[in-house]
């Protein structure tokens, strides 16, 4: 059994290395590369292609998380371009970003206070989905223009989504919590 570990999970799944992914596709070729590459169909073969077999089916795993992943995804472009992210040192310095940032944090904070928290949490998300929806879009036409020659531009939108996401995150736990609380009543 020969592996190449030197490919791009795009190479690995023989997609084009694009921001857009046909989903589908993806989600087709995973299935078949699970299949070849699953540890259980090499039970019986040596203690070497066993430990290749576990490595691919790790490796399968990695690249499907990434690449269907939209925030992931470009990344991935990004560091394939040669772009390097610090992460911890990297910051938005867009005013009326972080202002809307702040807004929404607020207005997360005021949901348990209102009418119907459930409601306005979901107006909430719904604004949250749509602004990293927004955010994803600039990045497919960044990534499509070339922003490999300016990756800053394309990182900063990648923060931005990633902030977004965050938000998602919270936004879903807090929905959680009134649902349990709505259930307790």
């Amino acid at each position: 059994m020969a592996a190449d570990f030197s490919s791009t999970h795009f190479e690995l799944f023989g997609l084009p290395q694009t921001f857009e992914v046909d989903r589908e596709l993806l989600d087709s070729r995973f299935r078949e590369l699970q299949r070849t590459m699953h540890p259980d169909r090499f039970a019986s073969a040596s203690d070497q292609e066993r430990r290749i077999s576990m490595q691919q089916a790790t490796r399968i795993n990695e690249g499907y998380g990434i690449l269907k992943d939209s925030l992931m995804r470009g990344r991935y472009l990004l560091e394939l371009g040669g772009y390097e992210f610090n992460d911890e040192h990297h910051t938005i310095s867009d005013p009326g970003f972080l202002m809307e940032q702040m807004e929404l944090r607020e207005a997360i904070g005021e949901v348990r206070g209102s009418s119907d928290p459930l409601e306005k949490l979901g107006v909430i998300m719904g604004r949250i989905a749509a602004d990293f929806d927004t955010l994803a879009a600039e990045l497919k036409n960044q990534l499509a223009a070339g922003a490999a020659t300016n990756h800053d531009v394309a990182a900063d939108t990648l923060m931005k989504m990633q902030f977004f996401r965050k938000l998602d995150e919270e936004t879903q736990e807090l929905e959680a919590s009134l649902e349990d609380e709505l259930d307790h009543l």
